[in-house]
């Protein structure tokens, strides 16, 4: 439910408006001057704020910057019975988002609530959707008798708003699993965010999930919502729940319990409808008896498990998604690409440690390598080889290939070394935990 703030002065004009307000099932909080206003703003959160100008004390213009400085994310209806052309130009130059003349007819003022609110809703969606749309338009490709106990899991479980825990080793498919789910729910029209738990160091986690209060820390100049706030309606994936830090596990039960939380630095209670899935490719059982992921958060995410097969337990499919993939990079090429038979028959035969995601990039790679439309089995790598030799190919693979290889086994040293645990690896690596990562991602290295 949307919240809005109510400050006027007049006690009569204040209840009106309050009271109409609320019978359109908005949340309303009312505020006798600037100051009680400001008072509130630090408490509570509020999607819009409707100002009289003139008050005593603290004025509607003061009140308006103070609006833009502390919640930036926040908009401003001024009211006055004193206006002019100059008075509604200097309002909205300071930020205001609209301005209405008193005495106003109050289905007027409803209206122009109604469409502020809608636009911050087209924003949260935009925001939260950019980095995710490319993903929300793809189907997972196969027919296999595996992947159809998938496709019938999910449009089972879909309409429900039940939390769904997607397991599955690296490149399985589990955030194109996880955006069927949302697209085939009824939150299809609200927004899908999605966080990798893995890709964002540790101290920054929380205010992206969470949000941030204006000074929390440095850098925090102004009010933040998170990835929840913006997810409101909809649905939030949590990629690589596994590596979600304990302190944060406490938090997200509490979310999962209460759809309730507050912002970092914060002191007021931020509600939320957020429908959760998560993914790991971990095994959150051998986690919870190591102590790394709490036994609660375990038993309140696996609700419903969907278990993503590995592409070595559906060869059936890979013709299937070659052809896909290939399709996908002859448009990007602007080349009509084809397999042989003898490089279709390289690729089926493969074991894909890095199951889907490895097969798009070997198809990527010959996309670019091939020197004809007609990818041979010289066109691929050497790892599909038998003899770890492409046919008709004099030496045993070139220098970048040479150089993955050495890289993705040192990966797998250290991971091995350290009995998987990510922080430490990269350490021993001398690279980030992010970097770390992105490198098991392009190896298609799998815990």
């Amino acid at each position: 439910m949307s919240r809005i703030l109510l400050v006027e002065d007049d006690d009569i004009m204040r209840i009106t408006i309050q009271d109409r307000l609320q019978k359109h099932e908005l949340d309303v909080d009312a505020a006798q001057n600037g100051q009680e206003a400001i008072d509130l703003l630090k408490r509570h959160n509020y999607h819009l704020v409707i100002s009289d100008i003139r008050m005593p004390g603290i004025d509607g213009l003061q009140l308006l910057a103070t609006v833009r400085q502390e919640a930036p994310y926040t908009d401003i209806i001024m009211m006055t019975a004193y206006g002019s052309i100059d008075n509604a130009i200097d309002c909205m130059t300071r930020g205001a988002a609209d301005y209405i003349l008193k005495p106003f007819n109050m289905d007027d003022l409803i209206i122009r609530v109604s469409r502020i609110l809608e636009m911050q809703t087209i924003k949260a969606r935009f925001s939260s959707l950019q980095d995710s749309c490319r993903e929300m338009q793809k189907d997972m490709v196969g027919d296999s008798r595996t992947m159809q106990l998938v496709h019938d899991l999910i449009n089972q479980v879909a309409p429900t708003d039940s939390t769904i825990l997607i397991t599955g080793e690296s490149g399985t498919g589990k955030e194109l699993a996880a955006a069927g789910i949302h697209r085939k729910s009824r939150r299809a029209d609200k927004p899908f965010a999605r966080i990798n738990c893995a890709a964002i160091p540790e101290g920054l986690m929380e205010s992206e999930l969470f949000g941030h209060e204006k000074g929390t820390f440095t850098g925090a100049h102004a009010r933040k919502p998170g990835k929840f706030e913006m997810a409101d309606g909809g649905t939030m994936l949590l990629d690589e729940i596994g590596e979600l830090p304990l302190p944060l596990q406490a938090k997200l039960l509490r979310v999962l319990q209460e759809n309730s939380y507050e912002r970092v630095g914060g002191t007021g209670t931020i509600h939320v409808d957020v429908r959760i899935l998560c993914a790991t490719a971990k095994n959150l059982e051998q986690e919870v008896r190591q102590g790394t992921f709490r036994q609660d958060l375990y038993y309140r995410l696996n609700v419903i498990p969907l278990v993503m097969p590995p592409l070595r337990d559906r060869k059936e499919d890979i013709p299937a998604l070659a052809n896909h993939f290939l399709h996908e990079f002859s448009i990007k090429r602007g080349v009509a690409l084809e397999m042989s038979r003898e490089a279709m028959q390289l690729l089926i035969d493969y074991a894909y440690p890095g199951n889907v995601r490895e097969l798009r990039n070997i198809i990527e790679r010959a996309s670019v390598l091939a020197p004809e439309s007609v990818i041979t089995p010289k066109d691929l790598s050497a790892d599909l080889s038998p003899s770890g030799v492409p046919e008709g190919s004099e030496t045993p693979c070139t220098l970048a290939e040479a150089m993955a290889r050495t890289e993705k086994e040192l990966v797998l040293k250290a991971l091995t070394r350290v009995q998987g645990k990510r922080t430490e690896a990269a350490d021993l690596l001398g690279i980030s935990r992010k970097n770390l990562w992105e490198k098991m991602k392009q190896h298609g290295i799998a815990l």
